[in-house]
């Protein structure tokens, strides 16, 4: 799966293309020093329309994909062949792969999974993966949560905001969640927010007046959503930025109007990426220790959405305009 440069939302076939004429030689490909990996599973995920720009420059430039090269995230895969003796042909593995079949990779990054919780393999993409570590290394992080507390969550049935929900009942605060359907507004209601609503059917200035205000805002989308979080937020209060959906496809241009609040009620503003090694260090053992065990055993629910590896574009437009239910996995080969 490759893409190409476009403005507005990715077109499936056009400006990502489901590749059939690469090919491999299982027996004799080159390992030098690393492993054959058949891949399990891919992670589609929204950050990745950033990876879909033009190449970047300067000191913050982030890195893009190559036209006509596979797109890359995180996925699983089974060892094949290895040259390291630190994995084993059957080994499970977690990393950063690209988007194919078959992948040749350096074994530094990957992490053998021993999956002693007994959990599926698609949940080290889910709650036990990435937008686990998300949710659960920010919040331990930088929420800072006292019981009684209000936050609202924002994509509160997605990936990463229904284990928040779950994460901040555990600790007693009061959680207002937000998503864009019904079926989802039902999901985070049954996880445990006190209240659930659909943005798009919501006059959510009206909402936060009655529910709110609010002590902490955990924020996916951006624009008028941050802005009105800013407006019903206490003094003291702590924002925590984790992505901005709203502005991927189209720019995150937007007049605020309620800035001067970060100031006048001296607000804590925090942004973070889930790869920073920092908080891997302070949280990645105890997150590896708690976070399969609830899964096992029901205590923490997650939901995934999983699509063939060759409607790789179709899921991520689907993740783009907030279509997929839970998690979004592609299956390249579920029997590893």
């Amino acid at each position: 799966m490759s893409p190409t440069r476009n403005a507005g939302y990715p077109e499936p076939g056009k400006t990502t293309v489901y590749d059939t004429t690469r090919s491999i030689d299982l027996d004799t490909v080159p390992l030098n020093g690393g492993v054959l990996l058949k891949v399990t599973y891919l992670s589609i995920d929204p950050y990745m329309r950033n990876k879909m720009g033009a190449p970047q420059e300067g000191k913050w430039a982030a890195p893009q994909f190559t036209l006509g090269q596979p797109l890359d995230n995180f996925g699983l895969g089974r060892v094949i062949r290895s040259d390291d003796s630190n994995f084993k042909p059957g080994d499970y593995v977690y990393g950063f792969l690209k988007f194919e079949e078959y992948v040749v990779t350096s074994s530094a990054g990957l992490e053998k999974l021993d999956n002693q919780a007994h959990i599926p393999w698609s949940a080290y993409l889910s709650a036990a993966g990435m937008p686990g570590q998300t949710a659960y290394f920010g919040y331990k992080e930088f929420v800072k949560a006292k019981k009684g507390q209000t936050i609202w969550i924002t994509t509160g049935a997605g990936a990463v905001g229904s284990i928040l929900i779950q994460l901040a009942k555990r600790d007693g605060l009061r959680v207002i969640g937000s998503a864009g359907s019904e079926e989802k507004v039902a999901f985070m209601k049954e996880i445990g927010a006190d209240v659930a609503f659909n943005y798009k059917t919501t006059n959510i200035d009206d909402l936060l007046e009655k529910e709110g205000p609010i002590d902490i805002y955990w924020d996916h989308v951006g624009r008028e959503s941050l802005d009105i979080a800013l407006g019903h937020i206490n003094k003291y209060g702590r924002i925590i930025i984790a992505g901005a959906i709203s502005g991927y496809n189209f720019g995150h241009t937007y007049a605020y109007q309620n800035l001067f609040n970060i100031d006048q009620r001296s607000l804590t503003v925090t942004g973070f990426n889930v790869t920073d090694p920092e908080l891997a260090e302070h949280w990645g053992e105890a997150f590896a220790r708690e976070v399969p065990v609830l899964i096992a055993r029901g205590d923490l629910k997650h939901r995934e959405e999983k699509t063939p590896f060759e409607l790789a574009g179709d899921a991520l437009v689907r993740v783009l305009k907030g279509q997929n239910t839970g998690k979004s996995i592609l299956v390249v080969s579920e029997s590893g």
